[in-house]
């Protein structure tokens, strides 16, 4: 008997933190209880994307969508949708302002309209764990294709043709790192899969693992079949729990299928994967010090050339991409590079995954076509800024990147356009801030992640971390003045020509970026000593006003420091000396006596 009704449940390492393995196992309990095995199957998937809303259910096929589940909505959900076929109208999203409409399906849903899934095109359809799903879905074709209508060459053309460039920061054409190492004539070449994502704030690639490994199992293998390498590896950080144990389902099953091995699909081409697992440092995410690791070595880059399409892995030809990049390959393969090539823009073909977090109201997973606009982004997928505050800036490229202002909003998100405005495209971290951020605190932090993320290896990158942070640090305390910006300017040039590595070389884009588009907030906190967010303490100064204090005491009871003094009914007194600048005596006050300065 056929099923009537898939239930898919979140799945995504964000869900899973919030009770979702509970949701699915009370799920099958209650179908269960209603006798309904054989008409139900309850599914738990990949990342839905929308991770504000979550954990989320979907039930097929009504499409509806429910956000927000409780382990204890299980019950609900199965007698009324299931049973009776009602929906669960207080757990359908209802988010949108969609006249005459109250309760929406996926398709409605506001997030989900200006995406085009490519690379998430399995997350939150398909149970991860279980290969023939994947195969349901014209899993492994492209591979069958490759092997048996294909020579490496006509795979390489297609790549050519697709113009898909690398995801994971540099842009550089996938088609021609495979070239490079196919015209290599070498016994030994690796296909090496870069998953460890070090951005704060970004998560994509952990996600499209956890939702559809076999996606970058069958890329790679691909890979290795267009250059002729029979080995892989996939160089997944250790924080990364749930991917490691789906990818190692993935290619348990892949090897059990002969889709993986020796004699793939019964032809003469042989390739099989290992992974091995990252200790968490962020300089391993540039493709020399990543080999570095993998060999047991300490994880430091190395000068280029050679590149490692040359001399790579033990000194032997080795193809690095990133979990993006693979993930698009078997669809490429598929349907055409020139179908790639028509979505995106010119130069950046394709769609690109972000990880959209900070102050929006609708943080998430989103795979949007190359040239979409950053308005489009923050104000349609991602609802505009919380709490209706102003939008100030978004940090796109992580620490290597740079900040987007409104007055670039309608800038086409491309490697080239980023470029241009001093951002850039990074593996896909897109932090957004309002007016309630200061400038100078965001830079400190990007800069402080540096300075202990910095290999060491070369003094431009280990010397001038630490010199911009400390100027931050100055300035965030009031002590820097004009001369120092200046300095900061000039390390920060100096960087970009003389370190060693691509993450030395960008590591000062968010002090030169913010230097030039907040230069007026910089010479507020050096010249007026202010900080108008808040965030530099040193620079905020919390009064009452005698005329207004009723003495209440409330702001006393609630000040942690214990720096507030006065007797009931009449004017209190905030010792500065004491006060920690943490504002809870402003959020308390209901008489408008203690003003922010």
């Amino acid at each position: 008997m056929a099923i009537k009704n898939f239930i898919l449940v979140c799945g995504g390492t964000a869900c899973e933190s919030i009770k979702a393995t509970e949701i699915y196992k009370n799920l099958i309990d209650e179908v269960a209880k209603h006798g309904l095995e054989k008409d139900v199957q309850v599914v738990k998937t990949g990342c839905f994307g929308f991770c504000e809303k979550g954990p989320i259910v979907k039930v097929l096929p009504d499409e509806a969508f429910y956000v927000e589940v409780k382990p204890s909505d299980a019950k609900e959900i199965v007698a009324e949708n299931i049973v009776k076929g009602r929906l669960v109208k207080r757990l359908l999203y209802s988010g949108d302002e969609v006249k005459d409409k109250k309760e929406f399906e996926a398709d409605d849903i506001k997030f989900y309209q200006k995406q085009y899934r490519i690379v998430l095109r399995n997350c939150g359809f398909i149970d991860p764990e279980d290969v023939e799903e994947y195969i349901a879905r014209d899993g492994y074709k492209a591979l069958e294709k490759c092997l048996f209508e294909l020579n490496p060459d006509q795979v390489i053309d297609e790549m050519k043709a697709s113009g898909l460039r690398g995801r994971g920061g540099a842009g550089f054409p996938t088609w021609m790192k495979w070239k490079f190492s196919k015209d290599v004539n070498s016994p030994e070449k690796f296909i090496v899969c870069n998953a460890d994502e070090g951005d704060p704030g970004a998560y994509m690639d952990r996600s499209t693992l956890e939702g559809d490994p076999h996606s970058v199992l069958e890329a790679m293998a691909i890979a290795g079949y267009a250059v002729g390498s029979n080995r892989g590896m996939i160089y997944i950080r250790a924080e990364y729990p749930l991917a490691i144990k789906r990818l190692e389902i993935a290619m348990k099953q892949a090897r059990e299928l002969g889709l993986l091995g020796e004699n793939i699909l019964g032809s003469n081409f042989s390739f099989d994967i290992e992974i091995r697992l990252g200790a968490g440092a962020f300089v391993c995410g540039e493709e020399t010090a990543l080999l570095r690791s993998i060999e047991g070595n300490r994880g430091m880059p190395t000068p280029k050339p050679p590149f490692p399409a040359i001399e790579g892995l033990w000194g032997k030809p080795t193809v690095i991409n990133n979990v993006e990049t693979y993930a698009n390959v078997p669809v490429i393969i598929l349907k055409g590079g020139k179908w790639f090539a028509g979505i995106g823009t010119q130069k950046s073909p394709g769609t690109k995954v972000f990880a959209l977090t900070g102050k929006i109201n609708n943080s998430g997973l989103v795979e949007v076509p190359m040239g979409t606009t950053l308005r489009d982004i923050v104000y349609d997928i991602g609802g505009g800024i919380r709490d209706n505050k102003d939008f100030k800036a978004v940090q796109t490229g992580g620490p290597s990147g740079g900040v987007i202002t409104k007055e670039n909003l309608d800038t086409p998100i491309e490697f080239d356009s980023l470029v241009a405005i001093g951002s850039m495209m990074g593996s896909g971290g897109m932090i957004v801030m309002s007016e309630e951020d200061c400038i100078i605190d965001v830079a400190k932090f990007y800069m402080e992640f540096c300075v202990e993320e910095s290999c060491g290896k070369c003094s431009p990158c280990r010397i001038g971390t630490k010199k911009l942070f400390q100027y931050l640090v100055k300035i965030s305390k009031g002590n820097a003045t004009h001369e120092d910006m200046k300095k900061m300017e000039e390390i920060g040039i100096a960087m970009k020509k003389a370190a060693l590595c691509g993450l030395g070389q960008t590591a000062a884009n968010p002090v030169l970026s913010t230097l030039r588009y907040f230069k007026d907030e910089y010479l507020r906190h050096v010249d007026e000593r202010k900080c108008l967010a808040g965030k530099c303490k040193d620079l905020v100064r919390f009064d009452i006003s005698a005329e207004k204090c009723i003495g209440c005491t409330v702001c006393a009871r609630k000040c942690p420091a214990n720096c507030i003094s006065g007797e009931k009914k009449t004017a209190h007194v905030i010792d500065q000396e004491k006060c920690i600048k943490c504002g809870e005596c402003l959020k308390s006050c209901k008489f408008g006596a203690i003003s922010k300065f």
